[in-house]
């Protein structure tokens, strides 16, 4: 099955791509050994850069991605400096010790550095990283608009400022770039706290004039308005949705949890369908309109699929294959790659066969050049013959 090229009617349903991330970011959690979740990173990363579009939302992975080194950084830090739960016995470096008042005990600053300490914290921060990486593919992926147009109605209001959100980073990533390359096409310097200084406040500006823009689409969308709807379902809405999302979080901290298998899938269930009720109560207040809704069609199911498949796997294999998932920091030990757990992580690189083409600019059609007017092919083809084309006296066009 060929991926075709992505139009406006064959568009990935922007869910998928936040289902398949998350699926990606549930192995994640399962896990600390470091080769799984470098492979976990790698099959995101090469999914972006088979599948990410030219806008500027597409451009934020780059950002994640330096995110989670910084995490890693801190994460090792403190380690370093306020030492680690973890006992050793490999001793790299000793410390000061300050003295601490009585009501801190169990917290210590300085002292012994052990080898075991900091590799138990590198699992941890790897393990932090590969999460925001994940998201950061979902951002990169996911076009946020046709995100929530999706939304229900009962979630609207919530969208538009998760959605606001999502795009502030990405925009704001976007115009650092366009004015720092400014600055270097006028021969000034890129780098640096002044220069970063002089670039802040174009990209406030440019900030500041997209919150007007989006208040006037919004007011002119008639966004806020809502249809009268009687209290008492208003009340079971709150109720539903309510005990619904409660239900939700609890079974899946239970599925997440090595003792809550038995009761965290039926409460989860439970919890998914009082929220949908209660979500298809509360769209009754929606007078907002739906114009050429994204369809669900095969290849969304074969790119969330996928996604859940890893996360499902990943999940099982915490039942056969625990140590190899979480390889102690004590004794130092080598991490090895299980091979069916590695095996489950690559399911996750369907979506850059499944997911259509991004759509491609006039720049990379004609291969890097800009694009010609209309008529010029006629005007080449006369100054071929060596005559001058005809122009049109109103239009001041080329005519056949």
């Amino acid at each position: 099955m060929s991926a075709p090229r992505a139009t406006r009617s064959t568009a990935l349903h922007a869910g998928a791509w936040w289902l398949w991330a998350l699926g990606l970011a549930t192995a994640a959690s399962r896990t600390t050994n470091p080769l799984l979740l470098g492979l976990l990173v790698g099959v995101a990363g090469y999914v972006v850069a088979a599948r990410r579009s030219d806008a500027p939302w597409a451009r934020s992975y780059g950002a994640f991605v330096k995110v989670g080194l910084f995490v890693i950084g801190v994460r090792l830090l403190f380690a370093f400096v306020l030492g680690s739960p973890v006992p050793g016995t490999h001793t790299l470096v000793t410390l000061p010790e300050v003295p601490l008042p009585d009501w801190a005990k169990g917290v210590r600053l300085g002292g012994r550095v052990t080898a075991e300490g900091m590799v138990f914290a590198l699992y941890d921060g790897l393990k932090l990283a590969a999460l925001l990486i994940c998201v950061g593919a979902a951002n990169a992926l996911a076009n946020p608009a046709r995100l929530l147009k999706s939304l229900p109605g009962a979630l609207y209001e919530a969208g538009v400022a998760v959605v606001v959100a999502m795009t502030f980073a990405p925009n704001l990533v976007a115009d650092v770039q366009r004015l720092r390359a400014a600055r270097r096409l006028r021969g000034r310097p890129d780098r640096g706290l002044r220069a970063l200084l002089q670039v802040g406040l174009p990209v406030l500006e440019g900030a500041l004039e997209r919150s007007v823009a989006l208040a006037a689409a919004m007011d002119a969308r008639g966004y806020g308005r809502s249809a009268e709807v009687p209290p008492a379902v208003r009340r079971l809405t709150s109720v539903l949705t309510l005990g619904g999302l409660l239900g939700v979080c609890a079974g899946t901290y239970g599925l997440l949890g090595e003792a809550g298998g038995g009761y965290g899938l039926p409460l989860l269930l439970a919890g998914l369908a009082a929220a949908l009720a209660g979500l298809w109560l509360g769209g009754r207040r929606s007078v907002r309109s739906r114009y050429r809704p994204d369809r669900w069609g095969v290849r969304a199911w074969l790119v969330a699929g996928s996604g859940i498949a890893v996360a499902a796997l990943m999940i099982w294999a915490n039942g056969y294959a625990s140590a190899a998932l979480h390889p102690p920091a004590v004794p130092l030990t080598a991490p090895v790659l299980p091979l069916w757990p590695a095996a489950s992580v690559l399911v996750g690189l369907l979506p850059a066969l499944a997911a259509p083409l991004p759509p491609r600019t006039d720049r990379a059609e004609r291969g890097g050049r800009p694009p010609r007017p209309e008529g010029a092919d006629r005007t080449d083809r006369a100054a071929s013959r060596g005559r001058a084309p005809a122009v049109d006296p109103r239009t001041k066009e080329p005519t056949q």
